[in-house]
């Protein structure tokens, strides 16, 4: 992950200042694997002795370009090529003999999945091994096409509305999608593949979708701004809705695990195994994911009992989930519990606890329990 540029001027503010998502030229030698990437059982109980290759990001096109540097384009966006590269290499160092291959992202990398996973399932036919299956598993980066919360001008990736930037993007970088999703756009509309919603409906390969309802990111080109000032009603309405319409989205989503928590990422972090939904944490429901499809292969029967793969919270607020990563005061960097938090928001109890016939004191509990 890391966002992307979509015009040469915003690209050349990326590569005076974010060099290392623009090159490989500064990346350290090695790094150690956390979360998802780590080969501790305690920090990744279901996958710590997989074989693991990371990819970092210097493309800057959401793993969809395929354009290398010419006259007229001072930069190359490759995306989708570094990955069918990357395939390729790995076939020869035991990719080969796989059963299972699962392609991961977060942010950026978690539509790069999106777009990327159909493919190389594809290439991989293509090369005969058709016995490997392929998956997705997709990390805050099923993103909504929605109204910002205020319009403004598309200078650069943060004010610009979401569709707008990809819109540009795709023709900058010569952005890729999947033949299926583009075939249900017309010419010219291929932008909307880059939406989780409507590109996951045309995916052949099964796809684990991992999304906060109230994304950081997703709040941030919303031009949703939390910076420690009480939330206006309208904001706060506006956030509310934003995890109704998120929910709504998921609803269809054979796999999926969505918090209602304010935060962005978690596959790689190495508090991923806290976060739980109904009692059931990310890595269990990932294990139940595996399960289910390794059963079904087989002989198609119902899904595990005690074992769910469909997990979406319910309640309706930012943090409104106890097992949620802590908050810190941004400018103090005291942590914060779920009351404090809404009341740093500007979240009126006595107001909220009249619209929903409680005593402000059952809310407050209620709140404080994650209920």
């Amino acid at each position: 992950g890391g966002w992307y540029c979509f015009n040469r001027e915003n690209c050349d503010t990326r590569y005076d200042s974010m060099r290392r998502l623009m090159s490989s030229r500064e990346w350290p030698a090695t790094r150690v694997g956390t979360g998802i990437l780590s080969s501790q059982p305690e920090e990744n109980p279901h996958w710590w002795n997989a074989n693991m290759v990371f990819i970092p990001y210097c493309s800057s096109d959401v793993w969809s370009g395929a354009s290398s540097k010419s006259e007229k384009n001072e930069y190359a966006f490759m995306g989708a090529l570094i990955i069918q590269e990357v395939i390729k290499e790995l076939v020869g160092k035991g990719l080969s003999t796989a059963k299972v291959l699962l392609l991961a992202g977060s942010s950026a990398g978690g539509t790069g999945v999106l777009l990327n996973v159909d493919r190389v399932a594809e290439q991989l036919e293509e090369m005969g091994y058709q016995g490997i299956q392929v998956r997705g598993l997709a990390d805050s980066g099923w993103f909504l096409d929605n109204k910002q919360y205020r319009r403004t001008d598309c200078i650069d990736t943060i004010t610009c509305a979401p569709t707008e930037a990809i819109r540009r993007g795709i023709r900058y970088w010569n952005g890729l999608v999947p033949e299926r999703c583009k075939l249900q756009f017309k010419e010219g509309e291929e932008w909307n593949c880059f939406f989780g919603y409507k590109i996951y409906p045309t995916l052949r390969c099964p796809v684990f979708v991992v999304q906060w309802l109230f994304d950081e990111a997703q709040l941030t080109v919303d031009n949703v701004h939390l910076t420690g000032q009480p939330v206006q009603e309208g904001q706060w309405l506006y956030i509310q809705n934003l995890g109704r319409e998120l929910r709504n989205t998921l609803k269809d989503v054979t796999a999926s695990f969505a918090p209602a928590c304010l935060s962005h990422e978690i596959i790689t972090r190495n508090h991923w195994t806290d976060i739980q939904v109904k009692g059931t944490s990310l890595p269990r429901a990932l294990h139940c994911w595996d399960r289910s499809l390794h059963e079904s292969n087989k002989n198609g029967k119902a899904p595990l009992k005690g074992c769910p793969i469909h997990l979406i919270d319910s309640c309706p607020w930012p943090h409104c989930n106890p097992s949620c990563p802590t908050i810190r005061d941004q400018f103090t960097g005291q942590e914060m519990n779920v009351i404090q938090f809404l009341m740093h928001m500007g979240f009126d109890v006595q107001k909220m606890a009249q619209q929903q016939g409680l005593e402000p004191s059952k809310l407050l509990g209620m709140l404080s329990s994650g209920n």
